[in-house]
């Protein structure tokens, strides 16, 4: 199943530091997150995008993740060429992450 199917998100910037924190719909969810939704992972899926390091912190009190990406604007608001130099869409990109929910069937969600 897709990330999207158990989670939303919320991004935010500062110069070249893009954050995305991932809200599970349900607390239950929680270590679903935490077990699936690795820095590691992150950083893979954003590949080149993100040329810096990718921190995780866990905010367990809101069923949350919350990843800080350094390098990630192609040099900061204010200085990239991208298209969404804020990098909203990136938090739209990590909600297509692949997950195993442990259901049994991965296409249903609980």
């Amino acid at each position: 199943m897709k990330l999207r199917d158990i989670a939303h998100s919320r991004t935010g910037d500062k110069g070249n530091i893009s954050n995305i924190s991932v809200i599970a719909f349900d607390a239950k969810l929680y270590p679903l997150l935490v077990s699936q939704v690795t820095s590691a992972r992150v950083k893979a899926l954003f590949g080149p995008i993100v040329a810096g390091t990718v921190v995780r912190y866990e905010l367990p009190n809101i069923s949350a993740l919350n990843f800080v990406m350094d390098q990630a604007l192609g040099g900061g608001v204010t200085r990239s060429l991208a298209l969404d130099a804020h990098g909203k869409s990136l938090s739209s990109a990590l909600l297509d992450l692949e997950i195993d929910g442990g259901f049994g069937d991965t296409d249903t969600a609980p």
